[in-house]
């Protein structure tokens, strides 16, 4: 059987993300992962947080803790939201690791020998007023691309133009906010990604269903004026993993560290293998998934995250891989995504602007936030969340079709037939067109879930709850119940199997509310879904419990909406 492997981009660890990081990388992988898991496919679905780097150290340091004890703090706290979110991982692991320190370290090593590094003595930017080298994001100026006046020293997050700090114009520390730099000579370790072109494009070449979004990006990095860049991989920083353990081949760099970029996406690599220790399993555990000679051949690796980190992924860490000259397995099929903004801006934590993870859970149930990101997910442009869009989606789809489906149908099985399912006789024709209906719904979402269309899947999903209305509203077990009881059975018959399709096919979607659902009804928890609907709309046997369930969605007010529009502003009101 196939094996599905799924990597979801490394939240970094200085604070909670908004809902825009959720629906970036984490969310659409979570639903991917539950619904490659329900058609039978074994799926190893790996996250960690990204740690390295001067903001864990500047974020540690204005806690007055040491930044070891911060992000191992911060990593509890967003293993906490991502398990409040429900979303599903098999392992969430950190990339401080000791299996990260050894993997870079052995990539860097295989990188070396194979003559992909180099020292280079290089001109970087030095703060006066911070007395300490600014890594590249902790530069910020003019991007000279396409002037975007908030560029960072390695990127532009407007145009995705790869950067050196020395490129920007009027650069400033966002440190210290200084302009007081000068440029000093420091030595780095370079890998040497232009050697690697002509395999980078031929590898992308070949990969003829990635998305535009993602195949768009990836050429235009490879085809800029400057060609693909040697790129730094070490930085004179304290806090990573130390270049320290190569004494005998590059002496000098004791007091370096590998950049950040070049340690978080070997950390997929990683966790799988702390996944692995963790549980005392063989290393055969771990390289299944990631090494060709040990079965990753039969492994189809998929990747999701935001626009901006689609260049490291397509570019920096398959350079990495091909360069080692080691036989891993690299990504198949790569989801990016565009932007979420928030009430037609972006969000900001300085400003308190938009909704942040932790934040989100205390206003609603984590399926609201869910089914509202899915169904607006920004695959193929930025997508903008709005009070509106919210109130109304959640209260038309969860409440209206799918929450009032469940309870007119439990109340009215429980009132008119007590609480056991209603043996009845077969199904009559306009059962059987249901069913067709929903079996042509229910293979376009299958279809669309294993293309990865995260709004067209929401869209499939939310006809078959619909189709459910429909047949209720047309086979009125209430009208016909006086003169012909039997036919009106049937028909709440139909519809409790409907309720327990819901929960099955709606589990990757909002997996809380689905096990509510089972576990109210008494639903068998189903691990692999049916082939057709047929056979699986009659399996609730006789003699079946039944009992009104409690309100699953309640809607959204209107005054609830106009004071979080107003709390989450960022305004001063």
């Amino acid at each position: 059987m196939e094996r599905i492997l799924i990597t979801s981009a490394l939240p970094y660890i200085n604070g909670v993300k908004h809902l825009g990081n959720l629906i970036g990388s984490q969310l659409p992988s979570d639903v991917y992962a539950r619904f490659m898991r329900s058609l039978g496919f074994e799926v190893m679905f790996i996250c960690a947080t990204d740690e390295h780097g001067t903001p864990a150290e500047l974020a540690a340091i204005s806690k007055n803790i040491p930044v070891k004890d911060y992000c191992e703090e911060m990593w509890s706290l967003q293993k906490k939201i991502a398990d409040d979110f429900h979303i599903s991982f098999n392992y969430f692991g950190r990339s401080s690791s000791q299996q990260n320190h050894q993997l870079t370290q052995h990539f860097a090593t295989k990188l070396w020998e194979n003559s992909f590094i180099e020292e280079v003595e290089e001109k970087q930017v030095y703060s006066l007023a911070d007395n300490r080298f600014l890594p590249d994001r902790y530069i910020t100026g003019t991007c000279p691309a396409c002037g975007y006046e908030k560029a960072r020293g390695d990127q532009c997050e407007l145009c995705t133009k790869q950067l050196e700090p020395t490129d920007l114009i009027n650069p400033k520390s966002t440190i210290s906010g200084s302009q007081s730099l000068e440029i000093r000579t420091t030595k780095n370790l370079f890998l040497k990604q232009s050697l690697l072109k002509e395999k980078l494009e031929k590898w992308i070449e070949t990969k003829e269903g990635w998305p535009v979004l993602t195949k768009s990006i990836a050429k235009k990095w490879l085809n800029t004026k400057e060609g693909l860049k040697d790129r730094g991989i070490t930085r004179d920083l304290s806090w990573g993993i130390p270049v320290k353990k190569y004494e005998n081949i590059w002496p000098g760099f004791e007091d370096k560290v590998f950049y950040v970029w070049f340690d978080a996406p070997i950390a997929y690599i990683a966790t799988t293998k702390e996944w692995s220790d963790k549980n005392k399993l063989p290393d055969m555990s771990w390289k299944r998934w990631w090494l060709i000679d040990e079965g990753a051949e039969n492994v189809s690796y998929v990747q999701f995250m935001a626009k901006d980190n689609i260049p490291f992924h397509t570019i920096s860490f398959p350079a990495t891989i091909f360069g080692s000259g080691e036989n891993w397995k690299q990504v198949d099929f790569i989801k990016g995504f565009n932007w979420l903004l928030y009430e037609g801006g972006k969000f900001s934590t300085s400003e308190q602007r938009g909704i942040f993870m932790d934040q989100a859970l205390d206003l609603y149930p984590a399926d609201y936030w869910r089914w509202w990101l899915l169904a607006n997910a920004p695959e193929s442009s930025d997508t903008d969340f709005t009070w509106e869009s919210f109130q109304s989606t959640i209260n038309k789809d969860l409440a209206d079709v799918l929450g009032n489906f469940i309870s007119r149908v439990a109340n009215f099985s429980v009132s008119k037939f007590g609480n056991v399912i209603p043996e009845t006789q077969i199904y009559g024709q306009l059962e059987k067109e249901t069913i067709k209906k929903l079996d042509y719904h229910y293979k376009c979402l299958k279809d669309l879930m294993q293309n990865i269309e995260i709004r067209k899947s929401c869209n499939a999903l939310r006809s078959i709850w619909v189709t459910g209305n429909e047949y209720l509203q047309k086979a009125a077990p209430w009208s016909i119940l006086k003169e012909n009881p039997e036919k009106s059975k049937m028909i709440i018959r139909f519809s409790l199997n409907l309720i327990n399709l819901y929960s099955l096919v709606s589990e990757p979607f909002i997996p809380f509310t689905c096990g509510k659902i089972r576990d109210h009804f008494q639903f068998s928890k189903v691990t692999k879904w049916p082939e057709s609907l047929d056979s699986f709309l009659n399996t609730l046997g006789d003699g079946h419990k039944i009992f009104v369930p409690d309100i699953l969605f309640h809607k959204i007010t209107d005054e609830e909406r106009i004071r979080y529009q107003q709390t989450f502003s960022g305004m001063d009101l």
